[in-house]
């Protein structure tokens, strides 16, 4: 057996602009700047640099160059078995991506964890571990069920961590591992806390690593642990921006506090980088977090020059590329929610009545479209063309609940509920109408948002307060949106609502 060798990743100096329509082409230069990663295997010493750099690109979800980095360690050691487990994980692709994988992407992950198994002679009694973790992502996958396979596989991470207490990798592994498994009603958040505490404890020992700063801000994406991120996103940019969606990750935290510009600059970077590097779909998933933001800040101009970008965008996207953190189906997310964004933040009814739905092979995406069309035509009295919408949001659930995803058929059952709502207040039914949206609330408070988007196209509470409002119950309907700033700090709607004006932080 080879020797055991220990190495590190410093890719330095600084990163050039790049044109928004740059040509696609991947990207690995003295200028690369990734973080610094340690990885220790047993695999020929020479190829050390490489794999840690495969796995630095790993970290921070570049998963199309973190694949073509390990294939680059096997085309020098043919017989390194990790190799073969970093292309598993990598094809695992963003562990926080609600929603089954498609099967073509499972296929081609079982086979790298069945090459990585096949050289495990080759491999030390920790690199087999880890190959067995991985493993259990993708065990059996036609028949049991893929939540209790990220499960498994948390827990075979945390069991390596036992066995391997001194391995940095296996602990950061595992604690984004927690993040993943953690159910989306768990409203003590144990596993995000448990996960952080892990993370944050690393990175004062590690404070260029792109993994811990990556994963903290994973792990404190909700309303109420949000805070405890802004540490690591105002630092993650900086330790790795030659990796889009470490330009783009701290929005997720600018978003959670209401920090719109500082979301819309990460995000205008992020798209150059995933831009040039032909990550489109990373690029999609930028533009809608920053079209977002843009609308919160009443920037329309910029909006709306977001939105005329969508048809260049959508040629270029190839739903089934491997590329960066954002997998097909953020890209086609993106494409649907940000047309239904610039008509519904905005009250334009009409638009939102005339958008067109274009089926998918993500009906959750989809939904965005129907719900738009569905409060658009309720408000401009088309009630017809809103319970056609609304029919189909529940086709939709129906259709995904049957497929086993779970937590996307309940976000399109709220919708639904949304929908209903808002038609029977249009029938002039305040009592049913104020029932359903109250169930929507509730149902909404009790789950969270998926990280491939910003927020919900209206929140639930933010609606009930305009359904309030619109019957002269304004006691009731302020509280409504004084609840949503709880949970959605400077989201301009309620905002306005309460007589107020947009907080800036600059």
């Amino acid at each position: 057996m080879r020797r055991f060798t220990t190495s590190a990743a410093f890719v330095l100096l600084t990163v050039p602009a790049f044109h928004a329509y740059a040509q696609d082409h991947p990207r690995h230069d003295s200028a690369e700047k990734l973080g610094t990663v340690h990885f220790a295997t047993s695999c020929n010493p020479k190829v050390a640099p490489q794999f840690d750099r495969a796995v630095a690109l790993l970290h921070s979800f570049e998963f199309g160059a973190s694949i073509r980095g390990f294939n680059d360690v096997l085309a020098s050691d043919s017989t390194c078995a990790m190799a073969y487990w970093g292309i598993a994980l990598s094809r695992w692709s963003n562990p926080m991506a609600a929603g089954n994988r498609p099967v073509a992407l499972l296929q081609q992950g079982k086979q790298s964890v069945d090459a990585a198994t096949r050289l495990a002679s080759h491999a030390t009694e920790r690199e087999r571990e880890y190959i067995s973790a991985v493993g259990q992502l993708y065990d059996d996958y036609e028949h049991n069920n893929q939540q209790a396979r990220v499960i498994a596989y948390e827990r075979a991470m945390n069991d390596l961590t036992l066995r391997q207490p001194a391995d940095t990798e296996a602990m950061i592994f595992h604690a984004i591992s927690l993040v993943a498994a953690a159910p989306p009603t768990d409203k003590t958040y144990a596993n995000q806390l448990k996960a952080g505490g892990i993370l944050e404890a690393l990175w004062i020992k590690e404070p260029n690593h792109p993994g811990i700063a990556h994963y903290i801000i994973h792990t404190y994406d909700y309303p109420s642990l949000a805070d405890k991120a802004r540490a690591a996103a105002e630092r993650y940019a900086t330790i790795a921006p030659s990796a889009a969606h470490a330009l783009h990750m701290p929005s997720h935290t600018f978003t959670r506090v209401g920090m719109w510009q500082e979301s819309i600059d990460a995000n205008t970077r992020s798209m150059k980088v995933a831009l040039s590097t032909g990550s489109i779909a990373e690029a999609l998933h930028a533009a809608d977090y920053e079209m977002y933001a843009y609308l919160q800040l009443e920037k329309y101009a910029e909006a709306k020059a977001i939105l005329d970008t969508l048809p260049a965008l959508a040629a270029r996207f190839d739903l089934n590329a491997i590329t960066g953190a954002a997998p097909g189906s953020a890209g086609v997310f993106a494409l649907a929610a940000i047309p239904a964004r610039w008509a519904l933040e905005r009250s334009a009814w009409p638009e939102a009545a005339a958008l067109v739905p274009k089926a998918t092979d993500y009906p959750y995406a989809d939904a965005m479209t129907y719900f738009a069309r569905a409060l658009g035509a309720a408000h401009t009295g088309d009630l017809t063309a809103a319970k056609s919408a609304t029919d189909s949001l529940g086709s939709i659930q129906k259709r995904l609940g049957a497929k086993g995803e779970s937590y996307w058929a309940e976000q399109v059952a709220i919708q639904q509920l949304e929908a209903r709502a808002w038609v029977d207040l249009a029938e002039k039914h305040d009592d049913d109408a104020l029932s359903l949206m109250r169930q929507a609330v509730t149902r909404e408070d009790a789950t969270e948002k998926s990280a491939v988007t910003p927020g919900p196209l209206a929140p639930a509470r933010e609606l009930l307060g305009d359904m309030l409002a619109q019957l002269n119950r304004r006691a009731e309907a302020k509280a409504e949106y004084q609840a949503v700033l709880q949970k959605e700090p400077n989201r301009r709607h309620s905002l306005r609502a309460l007589g107020g004006s947009i907080a800036t932080t600059r």
